[in-house]
């Protein structure tokens, strides 16, 4: 998965994302939630991931 944000909203690329995340399994797991938060967040542009990257949020849902 290298899915990048690029000119996608926040909404639109947490779509694609979760849409993706159906043909890993991996992160299709309770043990995988913050393997997955670091995955999405690695994707987004780096003005918003300078904003919420300090939080260190790992559940998904609330990231999102």
């Amino acid at each position: 998965m290298e899915l990048k944000q690029g000119n996608l909203s926040v909404v639109e690329y947490s779509a694609k994302f979760e849409a993706l995340c159906v043909f890993s399994p991996h992160y299709n797991t309770v043990e995988a939630e913050e393997d997955k938060c670091v995955k999405f967040e690695s994707g987004l542009r780096p003005d918003i991931k300078q904003l919420i990257g300090f939080s260190e949020i790992r559940d998904f849902p609330t990231l999102t």
